[in-house]
C-alpha cells in the first residue's frame, strides 16, 4: 500500500469515534492504529473490503443528508408569515412589516451581527438607524449580549440559536406593548434565527456531499448538527404556534384562551369520534389557529361594546381569508389550511367561501366550526357575558343540519353531559 493510500485510510477511520463499538476493525482505526495494522496485519484483499464498506457508508450518509435537506431547506423553514421572496433583504423587510402589522406598532427593524456590529438588514421604514454597537451602551447591543429582551425607549428582542446570538429585532412604539405580543416576537426571533443557522449548515452539507474526499466522520458530524437543529426547530415551531394563538386571543379581546379551548374541545370531539392520531393532531392545530387572521386587524375593532360598523364588520368577516394567506406561507402548517379555509362553510350550503354542503365540507372544518361556536358562546366577551352551557347546547342543537354537522353536534352533547 502506498503512503498516500495509507494516509487516506487513516483519514477515513481516525474520524469515526461515533462508530466505536459497532465494528472492531473501525474501532482499531479510530484509535489511530491504522498505519500499524495496515502495514503488518491486514491483507490487501481485506483492506480493499474495508475501503468498500467505508464508501458504502459514505454513500448512505450522503443519502440521509439529502433527505434531511429536501425537507428542511430554506424554502420550507424560512417561509414564515408573508415571506414570498428569495432575496435576503426582502426576507428581513417582510418580517419587519409583518411584526409591525401584527403588533400595530410604529416601526420594526431587524439587525444582524456582522464584524462585531449590528447592521440593519430589514425595516418597516426608510429612516431606521443603520448600525448599533455590540456593547452595554446600546439597547440592541445589550439584548444581543444577554440574549434577553430589553425594554427601554425601544424594545430589543434577541435572535439567537444554540446559545449563539445572530441579531436583534427592534420594536419602536411609545405605547406599552402587551406581553403576549412580545412573546410572539420572541418566538419569531428564535424560530427565524434557528432557520437561518440551519440553512448555513445545509449549505455546508451540500459542499460535503459534492466533495469526493469528504470523510465519514465529517458526514456524521454535519448529520448530528443538522439533526440537533431540526429538533430545536420543531420545538420552536410549536412555541410559535402557541404564542401566535395567544396573541390572536389577546387582540380578539377574549378573557380566556379561546383558541386553546377551541383546539382542546376539537381534540375531545375527534377522540369521541375515534379519529386517527394524525388527523386529530392536524385538527387540534387548526383549532389553535382558526382565528389567525385577526392578528392582522387593529385591536380597537374588537374593543367596541356596541354594534360594529359595516366597514369593521367586513374586515372581521374577511379575517379567515387573511389567516389562510398567512398559514399558506408557514409551510410546516400547510396541512391545516383546508380545515381553516372551510370552517365558515355551513352544513346546508349557505356558508362561505365556496358554498360547500354536507359531507363535501372537510370533516376537520365541521369539527372546528362546532368547537369554535360553543367556546365563543360560553366565554365572556367585552360586550356580553358568557352563555350558560345548557343554553349554548340548546341553540347549537337547534341549528344542527343547517349550520352544523349533526354528527359533530351529537358528539359535543355527549362530551358536555
Amino acid at each position: 500500500m502506498t503512503k498516500e493510500e495509507k494516509k487516506n485510510g487513516v483519514s477515513l477511520f481516525s474520524q469515526s469515534e461515533l462508530m466505536i463499538g459497532q465494528d472492531p476493525i473501525e474501532e482499531i482505526f479510530a484509535l489511530n492504529l491504522g498505519d500499524f495494522i495496515t502495514e503488518n496485519l491486514i491483507s490487501k484483499d481485506l483492506a480493499q473490503k474495508i475501503g468498500a464498506n467505508v464508501r458504502d457508508k459514505k454513500e448512505s450518509l450522503k443519502k440521509q443528508l439529502k433527505e434531511l435537506i429536501s425537507i428542511y431547506a430554506s424554502d420550507n423553514t424560512l417561509s414564515i408569515l408573508n415571506i414570498d421572496q428569495n432575496t435576503e433583504e426582502a426576507i428581513y423587510t417582510s418580517i419587519a412589516h409583518s411584526v409591525k402589522q401584527m403588533l400595530d406598532i410604529n416601526e420594526c427593524h431587524i439587525y444582524l451581527e456582522k464584524n462585531n456590529t449590528l447592521e440593519l438588514a430589514g425595516s418597516s421604514s426608510s429612516d431606521a438607524q443603520k448600525t448599533y454597537s455590540i456593547n452595554e451602551n446600546s439597547i440592541p447591543g445589550k439584548a444581543f449580549i444577554s440574549q434577553e429582551t430589553i425594554f427601554d425607549n425601544i424594545t430589543a428582542v434577541p435572535m439567537y440559536c444554540n446559545l449563539k446570538s445572530t441579531g436583534v429585532i427592534v420594536i419602536c412604539d411609545s405605547r406599552e406593548i402587551n406581553n403576549k405580543y412580545i412573546e410572539l416576537v420572541e418566538s419569531i426571533a428564535v424560530l427565524f434565527a434557528t432557520s437561518m443557522t440551519l440553512q448555513k449548515h445545509i449549505d455546508e452539507a451540500y459542499k460535503l456531499i459534492d466533495n469526493e474526499i469528504t470523510t465519514v466522520g465529517e458526514l456524521q458530524h454535519i448529520r448530528a448538527e443538522l439533526t440537533a437543529l431540526i429538533g430545536d426547530l420543531c420545538d420552536f415551531q410549536q412555541n410559535f404556534v402557541e404564542n401566535l394563538a395567544l396573541a390572536v386571543d389577546t387582540k380578539g379581546q377574549y378573557k380566556v384562551s379561546h383558541s386553546k379551548n377551541t383546539a382542546n374541545l376539537a381534540k375531545q370531539i375527534c377522540k369521541n369520534l375515534k379519529l386517527n392520531e394524525k388527523t386529530t393532531d392536524l385538527i387540534y392545530y387548526a383549532g389553535m389557529l382558526q382565528n389567525i387572521g385577526k392578528i392582522a386587524l387593529p385591536e380597537e375593532i374588537f374593543a367596541t361594546n356596541g354594534k360594529l360598523s359595516p366597514e369593521n364588520l367586513k374586515k372581521i368577516q374577511k379575517h379567515s381569508n387573511i389567516g389562510v394567506h398567512l398559514l399558506m406561507n408557514v409551510n410546516f402548517l400547510s396541512e391545516v389550511v383546508p380545515y381553516i379555509t372551510y370552517q365558515t362553510e355551513r352544513y346546508d350550503g349557505t356558508g362561505s367561501p365556496e358554498g360547500l354542503k354536507g359531507q363535501s365540507i372537510p370533516f376537520g372544518s365541521r369539527i372546528i366550526a362546532v368547537a369554535d361556536v360553543y367556546c365563543a358562546m360560553t366565554s365572556d366577551r367585552p360586550y356580553r357575558k358568557a352563555m350558560p352551557v345548557e343554553k349554548a347546547l340548546e341553540i347549537i342543537k337547534s341549528e344542527a343540519g343547517l349550520k352544523w354537522d349533526p354528527v359533530v353536534v351529537n358528539s359535543l352533547a355527549e362530551i358536555c353531559k
